[in-house]
């Protein structure tokens, strides 16, 4: 089996969740002898091809020219895809072996369904998140356009996966997905890099960065933006200093927090609330290390895998109960639950853990035993390789591949000459394909994606 993965963004281009998403799966997949191919953007100081140690080829491509704002630049990287991935299958279509093409959230769409058109070969979609959930609503040009080429690719796909049952009802709803067309396969977490080795007094002083010796620490890790639940966690910590004084709130993450910092010092909290600015890798696994309590107050969540980078570092978790949060955290399992928007609640949840420490680390053992099953990169690859091997032998049920280009059926090769492939893999063929009636928005100053993308530390996907 071969999967041409599509995704804008991958290590060590770093936007949101769909980077490590796309790298820790496409790694598991290769253990599995599955061939996987990444085509995405080209990015400074990495290698426009190079076959990782993984055994996982990545193939960088570049815009031909600079993009006038967001949606061009998306157009450009589509054609610039389109280009990279049919000089490919112009290497592979000799062979016939078994290729799919596997697209990450809308950005991949265009190529993805040029190519799908052409060679007669099946796209499977993931869904990190949609707009209108993102947005709660549809509010803009722009969001508009987004959500009908989410559309659009869960319409174009053979079969979609998300990776909560949240998400599930999210794309059956907005997009009228048929339910049986959806597969549900949960994200993961790379627990073992929770796992190094530090001593007692290395981990006293990194914590004397943050905190008092006897103060408690409350952190929370996201993006500054409304749907991540910053301002709820804000309103909760006076309530909890009231009855727990001795409590430190650390807050992880970039972004323009100046909104938040205001309220700190309107409120007193100075001495008490402490912006870490953006963390990553080694610093920020040592801050779960450290910490009382791992709080993620979202609003909006498909599914929430920095609660899960809390439970894999050993922290107790406290989260909303929005969206796939409420499948990954388990309330009074392992973890404890609020109600999502609600400070008194998540006040209530916040003391909760740090009064109980008995029953926290009962809940912290669970949580670690259910990463191990559920959570881990080697189960969800197994997951994705069923579901690609059931794609495949769909499709050489199917007429499409009495139409593919692929040598599967009589007349393939005859095809393939008719359809010029082989001077379109050399010249390209894209071009984009707005559907009847779409407006894309040519903003006059261009859209700054991190307004728009996921959180840069999480996944969700």
């Amino acid at each position: 089996m071969r999967v041409v993965m599509l995704s804008w963004e991958y290590p060590p281009r770093i936007v949101g969740g769909i980077s490590p998403h796309v790298f820790d799966l496409s790694k598991e997949l290769a253990k599995l002898g599955v061939e996987v191919h990444v085509v995405t953007k080209a990015t400074p100081n990495a290698p426009d091809e190079i076959v990782e140690p993984s055994g996982v080829h990545v193939h960088r491509v570049h815009l031909e020219k600079e993009p006038d704002n967001f949606v061009h630049e998306i157009q450009l990287l589509n054609k610039a895809t389109d280009l990279r991935v049919r000089k490919l299958l112009e290497d592979w279509r000799p062979g016939g072996q078994p290729t799919i093409f596997h697209a990450h959230d809308w950005l991949s769409l265009d190529s993805a369904r040029e190519l799908k058109y052409e060679y007669q070969l099946p796209i499977v979609a993931t869904i990190h998140a949609t707009e209108q959930g993102r947005n709660q609503g549809l509010h803009t040009d722009l969001q508009r356009y987004i959500h009908e080429q989410e559309y659009w690719l869960t319409y174009e796909a053979w079969r979609v996966i998300v990776c909560s049952n949240f998400m599930k009802d999210e794309v059956a709803r907005y997009f009228s997905t048929p339910r049986d067309k959806i597969d549900i396969i949960f994200n993961g977490v790379e627990y073992k890099k929770f796992e190094f080795d530090w001593t007692e007094a290395e981990r006293a002083e990194w914590r004397k960065k943050f905190a008092l010796p006897d103060e408690k620490i409350v952190m929370y890790v996201g993006r500054f933006v409304r749907e991540k639940g910053i301002h709820v966690l804000l309103n909760a910590a006076s309530a909890v200093l009231a009855q727990e004084p001795d409590t430190k709130f650390v807050i992880v993450g970039g972004g323009n927090r100046d909104n938040y910092e205001k309220f700190v010092r309107w409120y007193g909290l100075e001495e008490k609330v402490l912006f870490t600015g953006f963390m990553a890798n080694r610093s920020l696994h040592q801050v779960y290390r450290v910490a009382d309590v791992a709080v993620f107050p979202s609003l909006y969540e498909p599914f929430g895998i920095v609660a899960l980078e809390g439970m894999a570092a050993g922290a107790a978790v406290v989260a909303s109960d929005a969206g796939g949060l409420r499948e990954v955290v388990l309330h009074d399992q392992t973890g404890t639950l609020h109600y999502a928007g609600n400070a008194e609640s998540l006040a209530w949840s916040i003391l909760r853990v740090l009064r109980d420490p008995v029953r926290a680390e009962e809940m912290k053992e669970a949580a670690r035993e259910r990463l191990e099953v559920d959570f881990d990169w080697g189960h969800i690859a197994r997951q994705t390789v069923d579901v690609y091997e059931r794609v495949w032998a769909e499709f050489l049920h199917s007429y499409w591949a009495d139409n593919t280009l692929w040598p599967v059926s009589p007349g393939a090769t005859e095809r393939a000459e008719r359809l010029h492939v082989s001077e379109k893999a050399k010249t390209g063929a894209y071009h984009s394909r707005p559907q009847r009636g779409t407006h894309i928005p040519i903003p006059s100053a261009p859209i700054r994606v991190d307004e728009k993308l996921k959180d840069p530390v999480e996944d969700e996907d």
